[in-house]
């Protein structure tokens, strides 16, 4: 069984000695310290692992450091979580390199009281006449229901290497 603390929200500059020197002050023990790096730029990405000997070293590591001042910030200290195995896909957001819209939602039913049919989107934008001007449609409507174009620079800027 591994006893793997995590600790984070540290300072760029904290370095595994650091960390190894604020243990011994506290007479704790560790087997090995691991500050994780970007590999590119070598600069820390503001957390590290520490392996205690044991659960009960483990369980006053944590804490010790959980949430504990450093500079203008808190520390985290928790259980490490185990690896996830390389390959797996990742259920939040696209893949690295990868861009996606943002997904919309879909309208709202108006909410009367009364339990009817659901409105769906198609629903919602068929429900008026072709001619309706724009000003009487509601505005959530009016901004969803037409295409207009990128809506930032950045947006601009990737329609254009589309």
């Amino acid at each position: 069984m591994s006893f793997t603390v995590f600790l984070g929200n540290l300072p760029a500059w904290v370095t595994a000695d650091d960390i190894k020197s604020w243990l011994t002050a506290e007479n704790l023990v560790a087997d090995h310290i691991k500050v994780i790096r970007n590999p590119e730029t070598q600069e820390s990405k503001g957390f590290a692992f520490i392996e205690a000997p044991n659960q009960d070293e483990m369980q006053s590591i944590i804490k010790r450091f959980d949430r504990a001042p450093l500079e203008d910030r808190l520390l985290r200290a928790n259980p490490a979580q185990p690896p996830k195995a390389k390959g797996t896909p990742r259920p939040s957001g696209p893949p690295a390199g990868e861009f996606r819209p943002p997904r919309r939602r879909p309208p709202v039913a108006p909410s009367g009281g009364h339990a009817g049919p659901s409105v769906t989107p198609s629903a919602t934008v068929q429900s008026g006449p072709a001619s309706e001007p724009a000003a009487q449609r509601p505005p959530r409507e009016r901004s969803r229901s037409g295409n207009s174009g990128p809506q930032s620079a950045f947006a601009e800027e990737l329609a254009k290497a589309l």
